[in-house]
Parts: structure tokens; sequence; C-alpha cells
């Protein structure tokens, strides 16, 4: 698989080359906006891991291109040496899969696109097909439907609905989620929360994704009563 890294330091993209080409991976090196929106116009890489700091445009504005364009599936890594939580929700909101911040280890960041890659590339397997409403999904083809019209999801908002749709009628709180959805055993809530607002943008009114105030979410309306599943 081909995978873009774009980032202005000449160092960090050498590491992350050669961590990424470890693992059996071909990498495409960019240093500046341009350059790597060139890349990514051409549509033939698998994954992008996008500087948010380089030379404009940068990795926020890149990623937002993606996303509408020809190709908005493209999973996209955001590395950035922003701390605020602000600032990673302005990523996620851009429509970034994950994100790792600066300083990071070369070795989690390899994981990081390993993992992603996998979810959005799953082994072919029998068709299952998840209906609730006028959402359809095909779970091994990754395709997602309303009334028959396709909706564009990320990897990570897929693998979201697919959670939810498989646990209907179940709470889960954001730390579940990142469990079980990110696989992350720690890390920042607001992924979970702005991943909800994007689904629940994405799949309008056909979306049944609850709150659940001081809990969590869940596919489905529930009353208290009937909500047993425990943080």
């Amino acid at each position: 698989m081909r995978i873009l890294v774009a980032d202005d330091d000449a160092v960090v993209r050498e590491v992350v080359r050669r961590y990424l080409e470890r693992d059996g991976l071909e990498v495409i090196e960019t240093e500046d906006g341009p350059s790597t929106a060139a890349v990514l116009a051409r549509n033939d890489i698998d994954l992008a891991v996008l500087d948010v700091m380089m030379p404009p445009p940068d990795g926020i504005d890149l990623c937002r291109a993606v996303r509408s364009g020809p190709r908005p599936g493209t999973p996209i890594i955001l590395l950035t040496a922003l701390g605020d939580e602000d600032d990673r929700v302005i990523g996620l909101q851009a429509g970034a899969d994950d994100y790792v911040t600066k300083p990071f280890s070369p070795r989690e960041l390899a994981l990081r696109v390993a993992s992603v890659l996998r979810r959005a590339n799953p082994p072919v397997v029998e068709e299952e097909v998840l209906r609730s409403g006028a959402v359809e999904v095909r779970r091994a083809a990754r395709v997602v439907t309303i009334d028959g019209a396709p909706v564009e999801l990320t990897a990570r908002e897929f693998d979201l609905l697919i959670f939810l749709l498989a646990n209907q009628r179940r709470v889960f709180s954001r730390d579940e989620l990142l469990a079980q959805v990110w696989g992350w055993s720690f890390g920042d809530q607001s992924t979970v929360t702005v991943h909800i607002k994007r689904l629940r943008a994405k799949l309008g009114a056909a979306h049944r994704i609850d709150t659940v105030w001081g809990r969590g979410y869940a596919w489905g309306r529930i009353d208290a009563e009937e909500d047993t599943h425990a943080d």
C-alpha cells in the first residue's frame, strides 16, 4: 500500500518513512501544501499522514479538500504540535480519522497507520447487511445507503456506525467507544463527540443516535429503566 507522508521537517519524514517501510508500505514524501495537494489529486494513495502546520495549504485545509473531493473516504492521520483540545477537535471536524501529537513515537504512528488501514480495508467475507429504518449498511463492502442513496463515511465513522448498529438500544460511554471502536485504552473523549456529531450530520434525519445524558450514546431511543448496560 502507498502512504503519503507530508511534513515540512525532513527529519520527521525520514524517520516516519523508515518505520513505515519496515512494515512493507511504500512511502511518498512531500514537504509543503502545494506538492501534497498535487499528490492527493492523483488519487493513488491508500492513506495520508498530514502535518497540520506545514506551509499552506496546511494539513487541515488539505483534509477538508480530500473529504469534498472524488475520494472522500481516503484515510487521513493528522500530525500536530498543537496540544489544546480545541485544535484537535478542529482536525477531527475537518474529517481526520486519527491524529498524533508531536513529539510522537514513530512506532506508535506506524501502529496507528496499520490500524486505520485494517479498518479501511477489511478482509473479504460473506456480505452482511444491517438495516435500521432507512439506513442500510453492507458491512464487508463498507457501503452505507439511505433509501438507496449512498452516504460517504470515513473509516472511523463507518466503524462507529457499525458498532452502534450491532449493539442497538445499548448505551456506551465515550471511554467505552474509544476502547471498542478506536481500540484505545485512553484518549481524548472529544474524539468520540466529534465523530458522533459528524455521523449524525451525514445520516441526517435517518440517524437514530440517542444521547443519554450523563451516560453516553446509543442507537435507538431507550428509556432509563431499559438501560441495564453498565459503564
